[in-house]
């Protein structure tokens, strides 16, 4: 599965607070706070459910793997959608050992996006 998601009890607004404080404890910080559902109203489409996507990114892993391979700045910074589904709250995110996938055959890169996705998924799973 290409990404990892998970359901809250918490609003979305909610579950963005406890995850800005999640992430700061693994050395993330959140680089963009989009709101998806405002931009899309805005823009005259009919989306009312409430919908936010983190840009999240840990400078030293960030400079870890630009400096081995630049194209790999294509799947940076990462992103944590929060969002409403019914009456659920889910929080998730694309896997990054699954966007590096074949991108790479340096291990090196391989072993980054691990640790990336095991500290971003204990964020999430603090946060939930």
């Amino acid at each position: 599965m290409f990404h990892y998601t998970v359901t809250t009890t918490k609003s979305v607004d909610e579950a963005i607070l406890a995850l800005e404080e999640t992430l700061k404890e693994r050395k993330f910080g959140v680089l963009w706070n989009f709101d998806l559902t405002a931009k899309l109203q805005e823009k005259g489409v009919d989306f009312s459910s409430p919908y936010r996507i983190l840009e999240v990114c840990n400078p030293q892993q960030a400079g870890r793997v630009v400096n081995r391979a630049l194209e790999i700045g294509y799947f940076l910074p990462c992103k944590i959608a929060v969002f409403k589904d019914g009456t659920e709250t889910r929080i998730g995110l694309p896997k990054p050992t699954v966007l590096i996938g074949d991108a790479s055959s340096d291990s090196t890169l391989h072993e980054v996006a691990e640790e990336v996705e095991t500290n971003l998924i204990a964020a999430i799973d603090a946060a939930k």
